[in-house]
């Protein structure tokens, strides 16, 4: 059944790990009738963990999109993962989906990541809604969640739904919107079946639907001059102004329940049905070089983009798309905007975790997978052959974690490289490169399990043994004043010979500046068809240091004179003559190490500020500012050293019981002397010594 844009909605089920995000997703689909029988974490047999090591690790790891009907309502889910490690997968569904589901576990209520997810939604100006789950547990309190939700975020949260008990008492939930009762059934594999609310819980019933009432007439004024005159408000006009209050984002609903038991799932699907918006009610997507946006339209010329590219050994590259305008058809011609080629949808999917389902279209707004496209990847947009589009690519955050890699076995070597690079491209959150500079082949993700979870993965499907270690440092070397220096190069050895002389003066340059050259040669000293030679050997010199063979940075070259033989200068010769007076030149014009520093955001609950401020200063850091962000999150800006931040992401979570958070940035490069200069000019001697005994 082909969906209109009305009848979709899409939601992104989103917050802290650990807080039922994957098991509420299973018991949803069963309760509108995807899934025959709902599967517990346990198992390994969930719609959305599919993965090994999803399975293995009981954890998600990937976003993965399910979808359900509900009376004739299309929802599309997007499980994502509630580790900061994966938040590349977080932001794609949120990018992807209208509104989002935020849980809570009803123990501990707001965590960091409900707090980080929070704050993206804000920067996107989303929708949200949120779970208050797991309220069978003991010391599980939804009035305490409600009310750590309200005051964290100063949001305007208003119950949809209360529980009836909690802890051992806990026997379900009302939907006070429609006034129904739904017990707990007997099993989590039982659908809720709806009865009267019972007299004991009819006080508590009356209350919350006057504050629902409330917020409903909260935003519009007609519905609030009603309410105030008459102190209540028709279903109907309730529904209407939940609607629109959750559209422009002036409430944030709160629902109850446990979703291991199938509680609280039938009210929450009813609402997200008829309440939730639809993909044209929401902001538009930004399109590349123009001040135009983009709104979702079946009626206007095709376009989508690619918000996630998976490599599956059976199916092969799999697009996960978001249609913004027009009809993705099977069989239809589109157009790559990242290259403008042209190509036809071979097959057209929906989801159901791991479960492709064949369609014949995917209306705007819609949510589905062409596969085996040869051109299409993550942040590609396509669109109709007629009318050009390109959207804004995914705001993913840098990565944070790095490691130098290398195959156990050089034979390896080429395929290791070539699987780094596919999860590369499944994963823009990770990426390879090799460091020309240190020899070393680098990949960065979001953190130490991120990495960890791509290197088990190449281990045991390609059976490869890898190596990793601290990655080195790309420090820089200059000069810290005037000098000159000469070199004369001579070589006789039958027939033409080798001369060249050359006086070089240097001098420092601004930090950044690079690199400058000057010929002041007059008279003829040194031909100019030389001089480009001198250069060359110049730029040689530069990079291989003179301290410790890092590249040299901020260093003004002059030639100053020369001497040339007629029969035996060349360039070669004048090369070779350039290096050696450059190296003579530096040694008189005070050579020091420059390191590189990075701009540090660091983001840790209060309690773990002193902490945190006080390891800073111990990794030479210098703290330019704090400041609180809201939710009891504390925003801290630093400059720190490169070298002090290679395991900062493992530390950080040790310092902060796994909350801490960081983003991280190249600043500049800054002087460095006494005995940290020293370990680094040893440890780039023993570096040396190393490469020669491999040669």
């Amino acid at each position: 059944m082909a969906y209109t844009t009305d009848l979709i909605r899409n939601v992104a089920l989103a917050g802290h790990g650990s807080t039922g995000k994957t098991t509420l997703l299973e018991h949803l689909l069963f309760s509108a009738g995807a899934i025959a029988k709902p599967e517990l974490l346990e198992s390994g047999k969930t719609v959305s963990d599919y993965y090994e090591e999803e399975i293995e690790r009981k954890i998600s790891v990937h976003a993965a999109l399910a979808h359900a009907a509900w009376g004739d309502r299309k929802l599309n889910f997007i499980d994502t993962p509630g580790s900061s490690d994966f938040v590349g997968d977080v932001i794609l569904a949120l990018r992807s989906c209208e509104s989002a589901l935020i849980l809570l576990d009803g123990r501990a209520g707001v965590q960091i990541e409900t707090i980080k997810t929070w704050r993206n939604l804000d920067q996107r100006g989303k929708p949200r809604m949120a779970f208050v789950n797991k309220l069978d547990e003991e010391r599980s309190s939804f009035p305490v969640a409600f009310v750590d939700l309200h005051d964290k975020f100063k949001a305007p949260t208003v119950a949809v739904t209360i529980p009836m008990g909690e802890g051992a008492g806990f026997k379900g939930v009302i939907d006070v919107l429609n006034q129904k009762a739904w017990p707990m059934p007997a099993s989590h594999d039982q659908k809720e079946a709806s009865v009267p609310v019972p007299a004991e819980f009819a006080a508590a019933v009356a209350e919350a639907r006057a504050l629902l009432c409330e917020a409903a007439a909260d935003g519009d004024d007609e519905l609030m001059e009603k309410y105030l005159s008459e102190g209540t408000l028709a279903q109907e006009e309730i529904v209407k102004g939940l609607r629109e209050g959750l559209e422009e984002n002036k409430i944030v609903p709160v629902f109850a329940g446990s979703a291991l038991k199938n509680s609280g799932c039938a009210a929450l699907l009813d609402f997200i049905a008829n309440i939730a918006p639809d993909p044209a009610k929401l902001a538009p997507e930004t399109v590349v070089g123009s001040e135009a946006k983009a709104v979702v339209d079946a009626k206007l010329p095709l376009s989508a983009m690619v918000v996630k590219t998976q490599i599956d050994q059976f199916s092969g590259r799999l697009s996960y798309v978001k249609v913004i305008t027009g009809k993705l058809a099977a069989d239809a011609e589109f157009v790559n905007s990242a290259d403008q080629k042209r190509e036809k949808v071979a097959k057209l999917y929906t989801a159901l975790g791991k479960k492709l389902e064949d369609v014949k279209e995917l209306c705007a707004g819609d949510i589905g997978i062409v596969a085996k496209s040869v051109s299409l990847k993550t942040n590609n947009t396509l669109c109709a052959p007629e009318k050009a589009v390109e959207y804004l690519p995914l705001r993913l955050p840098q990565p944070v974690h790095a490691v130098a890699i290398t195959a156990a076995s050089k034979k390896e070597e080429d395929k290791l490289a070539e699987l780094l690079h596919k999860a590369a491209e499944e994963d823009h959150t990770f990426s390879v490169h090799f460091n020309p500079e240190t020899k070393e082949t680098v990949i960065s993700g979001m953190g130490e399990l991120h990495i960890n979870m791509i290197l088990d993965k190449i281990r045991h499907s390609a059976k490869i043994a890898v190596e990793t270690r601290v990655p080195r440092v790309a420090y820089r070397e200059t000069i810290t004043k005037k000098a000159s220096g000469e070199y004369t190069h001579k070589k006789q050895s039958g027939g033409h010979g080798q001369y060249g002389r050359v006086v070089l003066e240097v001098e420092p340059l601004p930090r950044g500046q690079g690199y400058a050259f000057e010929n002041k040669v007059f008279g003829g000293a040194v031909s100019k068809g030389f001089v480009p030679g001198i250069e060359k050997g110049i730029h040689q010199a530069m990079e291989a240091g003179i301290v410790a063979r890092y590249t040299v940075v901020d260093v003004k070259s002059s030639l100053m004179d020369g001497k040339e033989h007629a029969v035996d200068s060349s360039e070669m010769a004048f090369k070779i003559a350039a290096r050696g007076a450059f190296r003579e030149a530096c040694k008189n014009a005070g050579a020091t190490l420059l390191e590189p520093v990075n701009a540090l955001t660091v983001f840790v609950e209060e309690k773990y500020l002193g902490d945190v401020m006080s390891d800073l200063s111990g990794r030479r850091g210098r703290i330019s500012g704090q400041q609180p962000i809201g939710g009891g999150i504390v925003e801290i800006k630093a400059e720190v050293p490169h070298a002090e931040l290679l395991r900062y992401s493992i530390d950080l979570r040790a310092m902060t019981s796994g909350t801490g958070g960081f983003e991280v940035a190249f600043d500049h490069y800054a002087p460095i002397s006494g005995k940290i200069a020293e370990d680094v000019i040893k440890a780039a001697a023993a570096f040396k010594t190393h490469e020669e005994e491999e040669e």
